[in-house]
């Protein structure tokens, strides 16, 4: 009776989480690393605001997935101190959730339309890997650390050099994906088949072509 309450509450747990990503504005434990909202966007013409709304739009449904894998890898793992490990690093991401939302209303955008179906798919994915083992599990997650650090490298080189706000937090999201990655293979992860990891990459594809726009 106690392991199945102690299910119970996780599951309570994990859906107010879930609500809250989806559902409500996020709160950083962390300072912001962008400039001041008004500093630099004079400097903005109404196109690269948008092309970077829009790339930050992407960043954020990142995040928005992240919260997901690492809530359904924490739920599947029956190791504590690995619970924890996804626990922390989620608690992590959500800094990132809510400085890409500010970031995103400082430029005038909107976030993604489609972030509750981004977050349950996300969600299964992360059952699915958490369900391969605990070290395929680590594997998974620092897979997604590496494509999401050179998929932030690629939106420092297509951001406006003007836009010291943007860069700034992408810059900070990838030095934390970077060390969320070295994390789970330290943990005792193993490399993904390589068929694994190209899927992974297709679904990403997917996935940020689509946010760019919804």
């Amino acid at each position: 009776m106690s392991r199945q309450l102690d299910l119970v509450d996780q599951l309570i747990a994990t859906a107010d989480r879930a609500l809250r990503t989806v559902g409500m504005t996020s709160v950083a434990g962390r300072p912001y690393p962008g400039a001041v909202p008004s500093e630099g966007l004079a400097e903005l013409n109404a196109e690269q605001r948008a092309g970077a709304a829009a790339l930050m739009r992407v960043n954020h449904v990142g995040e928005v997935c992240a919260q997901a894998l690492y809530e359904a890898q924490a739920l599947g793992t029956p190791d504590p101190r690995l619970r924890e490990a996804f626990a922390a690093a989620a608690r992590e991401e959500v800094d990132h959730l809510a400085w890409t939302e500010r970031r995103i209303a400082e430029l005038g955008g909107r976030t993604s339309l489609l972030n509750p179906l981004w977050y349950c798919g996300a969600f299964a994915i992360g059952l699915l890997a958490a369900r391969m083992g605990d070290r395929l599990s680590l594997g998974f997650m620092a897979e997604t650390e590496k494509q999401v650090e050179q998929h932030l490298q690629g939106h420092l080189e297509r951001l406006p050099a003007t836009d010291a706000a943007s860069r700034a937090v992408v810059e900070q999201m990838r030095e934390d994906e970077v060390r969320h990655g070295q994390a789970a293979m330290t943990l005792g992860g193993v490399e993904l088949p390589l068929p694994a990891r190209l899927a992974m990459r297709v679904a990403a594809r997917v996935m940020t072509t689509t946010a760019h726009y919804l």
